[in-house]
């Protein structure tokens, strides 16, 4: 039995571990030892993982990538409004009470403010002037105050919960540090949910979410809440800021496709889909507990055994994407799994969508010498996250 790939090949940042290779050349689905201590089965081929992700016998109840974590306990009762790791009718009701906000028609209400957004830490660049390091002062604050704004979190508190997400998402935090930063975060979360159920007057995505779902008679508790705001809170800017970094440097080291991207800033829809698919953020997989016994290929995964669907690697199927481990940015890429796939695909898609959709139009055309102020090889990867991105990126330009 081999070990769970999770190491990148030295010197090759945005390919996913070699070990990955061998999981698509071989028998699906295959077994390894994780980092949690638990043997799991994994399916690494485009195919494979989408069949398991939308398989009703599978249970989402453990965190969804807890294989990677020391110290992750898989016997923990589930709060009942998480909508990560709920199941069935619970998990239907809490995405029924929230597809709401996360429809095209509202994401696309939001573009005006997004495009502002943009612009104005763009013309904070410009009149600043290189070197600057792009993660804090580009990538990291366009989301944040996205989900700040529509969740109606004080974006002055941005510095303290951005704390907190990275030892959330970090496999290397103590069973300690994992406590105190979940009760700090609840804690936090549950002043400014109690807040907005005495005061219904601001119109923020928790302020509906509490009126709508007394509205239809099922009124969520503090706690759902609180869980439903952190779970929200994390992955509206985590994920979007570390593909903003890391997608632009794999664009730096691209210049033929930075180049058509600068050149036909219409292709961008699909430059993002491409870029998504290529660097799949969510880098070590779902972590799946098997309800009751499965086929996959030749064999019978039983009830009780836990499954990785391993996304990074069904993104980089070739019998699916062609020549995968190419950046293409006219691929039609858009069935890619960065988002996951079935009951559990991510709820804020559209909204990631145009929020890069934006910064790849309008950051390599204000800015169109963009280049690294430091050796590639002294960039800081993310290794030991959940969430796949850069530390910091430096970046400096031509003063016209």
């Amino acid at each position: 039995m081999t070990d769970f790939p999770h190491t990148r090949p030295s010197g090759c940042p945005f390919d996913p571990a070699a070990g990955y290779a061998d999981l698509l050349a071989g028998p699906q689905p295959a077994k390894v030892s994780t980092p949690l201590g638990v043997d799991a089965w994994v399916v690494s081929r485009y195919d494979e993982v989408r069949e398991v992700l939308s398989n009703p016998n599978l249970s989402s109840r453990s965190a969804p990538s807890a294989h990677m974590s020391p110290h992750a306990d898989l016997e923990r009762e589930v709060d009942s409004g998480s909508v990560l790791q709920n199941d069935g009718e619970r998990h239907a009701h809490l995405r029924r009470l929230l597809t709401a906000e996360f429809t095209v028609k509202r994401v696309q209400a939001l573009r005006p403010r997004i495009v502002d957004l943009v612009e104005e830490h763009l013309d904070r660049l410009l009149a600043t002037g290189g070197p600057v390091d792009l993660v804090e002062h580009f990538a990291l604050p366009i989301p944040s105050l996205v989900i700040c704004e529509l969740l109606g979190v004080p974006y002055a508190d941005r510095d303290q919960f951005q704390h907190w997400s990275a030892l959330l998402l970090s496999v290397q935090r103590t069973p300690q540090e994992q406590q105190e930063t979940s009760e700090e975060i609840q804690q936090y979360m549950a002043k400014l949910v109690l807040a907005k159920h005495e005061d219904r007057s601001a119109d923020d995505l928790l302020t509906r979410l509490i009126t709508r779902a007394e509205d239809q008679g099922t009124p969520l508790t503090v706690p759902e809440l609180v869980s439903i705001g952190i779970t929200l809170l994390i992955a509206g800017h985590e994920t979007t800021a570390n593909m903003i970094g890391l997608s632009t440097l794999a664009l730096l080291r691209n210049p033929d496709q930075l180049e058509q991207l600068r050149e036909h800033p219409e292709i961008a829809p699909a430059a993002v889909e491409e870029m998504l698919r290529y660097l799949t953020v969510v880098q070590f997989g779902l972590f799946r507990h098997v309800l009751d016994d499965i086929p996959i290929g030749d064999e019978t995964v039983k009830a009780g055994e836990y499954l990785i669907a391993a996304i990074t690697a069904g993104n980089r199927d070739t019998s699916v994407f062609p020549d995968a481990d190419r950046i293409d940015l006219t691929r039609k890429a858009s069935a890619h799994l960065a988002f996951g796939f079935g009951p559990h695909q991510c709820l804020g898609q559209q909204l990631a969508r145009v929020e890069l959709i934006e910064v790849y139009t309008r950051l390599f055309r204000r800015i169109p010498g963009l280049r690294l102020a430091v050796p590639f090889e002294e960039l800081e990867f993310k290794h030991d996250a959940l969430v796949y991105g850069l530390a910091a990126l430096p970046v400096t330009w031509e003063a016209k």
